[in-house]
C-alpha cells in the first residue's frame, strides 16, 4: 500500500461524510492509496450511517469502516486503525492522519505524498491548512516555551514583537520550509518512522499529540516540514467544540499540556512554562479589569491553568483520563 489515509468521526458524521466526497474526487491521484476510517464511539446510528454512505457511493473499494463502541480519543482511535494496517501483508509507505472535518483540495494527497517520495530525509510533512473562504490558518509552529507561553497569555503587542523569535504560531509561509511541528488536522507519517517512534501516545487522549509526535521523530533524526502545495479546509474545532465560545477549556486539554513539557522536557522545564503562562494570564486579566478591554480568552482560564499546573497536580507523569471511562466510575 503507497498510502493509508486515517479520518476519526466522533460526533460530525455529516461532515465526515462531506469530508469521504472530497476524498473520492482525490483518491485516484495517489494509486495505492486506502481509506481507513475509524467511527469513535458517537453512537446513535452513526456507524451505521457512515457504512450505508460508503456502499451506496461504491467507496467501498477504496474505504473501510471500522466502528469503535467508545471514544478512545484523537490518539486511541487512529491508533485503532495504524496497528492492524502497519502489521498487515502489505503495510503502507506512509500514514497520513486527516481530521473528519476537513475539505481536501484538488491535488492535496499528491503534493504530500511526491514530496516525501523526493525527501526520504524527512519523518512528516504537514498541509496547509485554510478557511471554506481560502484565508490561511496557521499550521506550521515552533515549539512552546516558557517565553511562548508568557507571550500568549499576556497577548500585549510590544512583548509580542520582542518575543518574536519565540512565537509559537508565526505569519503563514508560501514556500515548503521545515519547522517544528504541523498540525494533526492533515499530517503524514513516513511508515519508518511509525517504526521508530511508534505509534500515537494514547496517554494524551487528544490534543498535544501531534506536538509529541514531531517532537519525538525530531529526537529521532526525522525532521518536519510544511508543504503548502497540499491544501486543505479545517473546520476547526467541530468535534470537540473547543473553539465555541464562551467556553472553558476541556480538563482533558489542559491534562495533555502538562504531560507533554513533563514528558517531553521534565519537571523543572515544564514548571517554568507554568509560571510563564500563569503570569502572562494574571497580567493579561489585571488588563481587562482596568481597561474594560475585550476579554476573547476562554472563561476561568487563568484558574484554570493553575488548577492544571504542576504546582497543584505535581510532577508525575501520567496519562490524561478517558471522559468516557471517567463516567463509568461509580
Amino acid at each position: 500500500m503507497k498510502l493509508l489515509i486515517v479520518i476519526v468521526s466522533y460526533r460530525v458524521t455529516d461532515l465526515t461524510i462531506d469530508c469521504l466526497h472530497s476524498v473520492a474526487a482525490e483518491i485516484g491521484s495517489v494509486p495505492g492509496a486506502h481509506v481507513a476510517l475509524c467511527e469513535n464511539g458517537t453512537g446513535a446510528d452513526s456507524a451505521e450511517r457512515l457504512s450505508v454512505t460508503i456502499e451506496d457511493n461504491g467507496w467501498d473499494a477504496w474505504c473501510t469502516l471500522t466502528a469503535l463502541p467508545v471514544n478512545l480519543g484523537f490518539t486511541g482511535g487512529n491508533n485503532a486503525v495504524i496497528r492492524p494496517a502497519l502489521d498487515s501483508a502489505d503495510p503502507p509507505d506512509y500514514v497520513l492522519l486527516l481530521n473528519s472535518d476537513t475539505i481536501v483540495r484538488p491535488g492535496a494527497f499528491k503534493a504530500l505524498v511526491d514530496f516525501m517520495d523526493h525527501s526520504p530525509a524527512v519523518g512528516v510533512a504537514g498541509s496547509r491548512l485554510e478557511n471554506p473562504d481560502g484565508t490561511p490558518q496557521r499550521s506550521a509552529f515552533r515549539f512552546q516555551s516558557p517565553l511562548s507561553e508568557f507571550e500568549a497569555n499576556l497577548k500585549l503587542g510590544l512583548v509580542t514583537r520582542l518575543l518574536r523569535p519565540w512565537i509559537v504560531a508565526p505569519p503563514v509561509r508560501d514556500e515548503t520550509f521545515p519547522t517544528d511541528w504541523v498540525s494533526g488536522a492533515s499530517m503524514i507519517i513516513r511508515r519508518r518512522v511509525l517504526e521508530e517512534v511508534g505509534l500515537l501516545d494514547e496517554g494524551y487522549y487528544t490534543y498535544f499529540d501531534d506536538i509529541d509526535y514531531c517532537f519525538n521523530a525530531r529526537q529521532k533524526g526525522w525532521p518536519t516540514w510544511y508543504v503548502p502545495a497540499s491544501r486543505v479546509v479545517h473546520l476547526v474545532g467541530q468535534s470537540t467544540g473547543v473553539n465555541s465560545s464562551p467556553k472553558p477549556l476541556p480538563p482533558y486539554m489542559l491534562e495533555a499540556r502538562r504531560r507533554y513539557f513533563i514528558k517531553n522536557h521534565g519537571p523543572a522545564y515544564a514548571a517554568l512554562v507554568d509560571v510563564g503562562a500563569i503570569l502572562g494570564q494574571a497580567l493579561w486579566s489585571l488588563r481587562v479589569r482596568l481597561t474594560r478591554k475585550h476579554d476573547p480568552t476562554p472563561p476561568h482560564m487563568l484558574l484554570d491553568l493553575v488548577r492544571h499546573s504542576v504546582f497543584r497536580k505535581g510532577f508525575a507523569l501520567i496519562e490524561v483520563e478517558n471522559p468516557a471511562f471517567a463516567k463509568q466510575k461509580p
